[in-house]
C-alpha cells in the first residue's frame, strides 16, 4: 500500500496518536491547540535546532531541519538533525564525495517517555529516509534537554512493525473524521489542551462544546438581575 503525496499526514502526529488519540483528533481534526510551558520550550527547542548550519565535525556531516516523507508510511515533516557517518558500507549523498551512513537525531525537551511514542516518530524518520535515500538505517538517537543524555535506538523489525501499525490507524483516525470521547488518565495532567478535553464535552466536538458555552453565558447574562 502506498499513499498520495496529497494524502500525507505529520510525523509529529504519530506521537500524538500513541499520547492520546483524542487529542490527536483534537489538533488534527478539529484544528484545537494551545501551548503551556512544556509545548512552548519544545518549540523553542526545535527552532534551535532547525535554524544552526549544517556543520562537518570528522568524518561525520550534520544536517538539520531536512524535510522528509514516505509514500509507503503516509507521512511527511522536517528532521531535527541527520547525521552522515563517513562509511564505506554507506550509501552515495547528492553533493558529498565517498559514502556516508545515515542516522536521523530527534530533539527532545523533557526526559525519556514510559511508552514508545519517541521511538515511533524517530522510526517514522528513519523509514523516510530510507525511502528517499535509498538505504536502510539500523539506527537512530533521541537526545532528552533534561538530563541532556543521548540515547540510541534500534531501528529493528519490532519497532517498525509498531510504525507501520501507528501511522496506519493515524490514517484510519482522521480519514473517519470522529474525535474520540475523553478518557482521562494521570497523564491528561500534561497536556496542554485539559482545558478543552472536559468531561462534558465527551462525545463532542470541539465546536459544539464552544457553541453549548457560549449558549450557557448567553442564557446566564439573560437571567441575571
Amino acid at each position: 500500500m502506498t499513499f498520495s503525496e496529497d494524502s500525507l499526514l505529520p510525523i509529529s502526529a504519530l506521537q500524538h496518536l500513541l499520547f492520546c488519540e483524542r487529542q490527536c483528533a483534537l489538533i488534527h481534526l478539529e484544528q484545537v491547540w494551545a501551548e503551556n510551558r512544556l509545548t512552548a520550550e519544545g518549540r523553542l527547542l526545535h527552532e534551535r535546532v532547525h535554524d544552526a548550519d549544517a556543520e562537518t565535525r570528522g568524518d561525520i556531516r550534520i544536517v538539520r531541519g531536512l524535510r522528509l516523507r514516505s509514500l509507503r508510511l503516509g507521512v511527511t515533516g522536517i528532521a531535527d538533525v541527520v547525521e552522515l557517518h563517513r562509511d564505506d558500507a554507506g550509501v552515495p549523498v547528492a553533493e558529498l564525495t565517498g559514502r556516508w551512513r545515515v542516522m536521523p537525531v530527534e530533539y527532545k525537551r523533557g526526559k525519556p517517555k514510559p511508552d514508545a511514542c519517541d521511538e515511533v516518530q524517530l522510526c517514522a524518520q528513519a523509514m523516510c529516509l530510507e525511502e528517499m535515500m535509498s538505504c536502510v538505517i539500523n539506527e537512530g538517537a533521541l537526545f532528552y534537554g533534561t538530563p541532556r543524555r543521548r540515547q540510541t535506538v534500534a531501528v529493528d523489525p519490532p519497532l517498525r512493525e509498531k510504525t507501520m501499525r501507528a501511522a496506519f490507524r493515524l490514517h484510519e483516525l482522521l480519514d473517519g473524521g470522529v474525535t474520540p470521547p475523553a478518557v482521562y488518565e494521570k497523564k491528561c495532567e500534561q497536556c496542554s489542551l485539559s482545558s478543552a478535553c472536559l468531561p462534558r464535552i465527551s462525545g463532542m466536538s470541539a465546536f459544539d462544546y464552544l457553541k453549548s458555552t457560549i449558549s450557557d453565558l448567553k442564557s446566564h447574562k439573560e437571567n441575571t438581575p
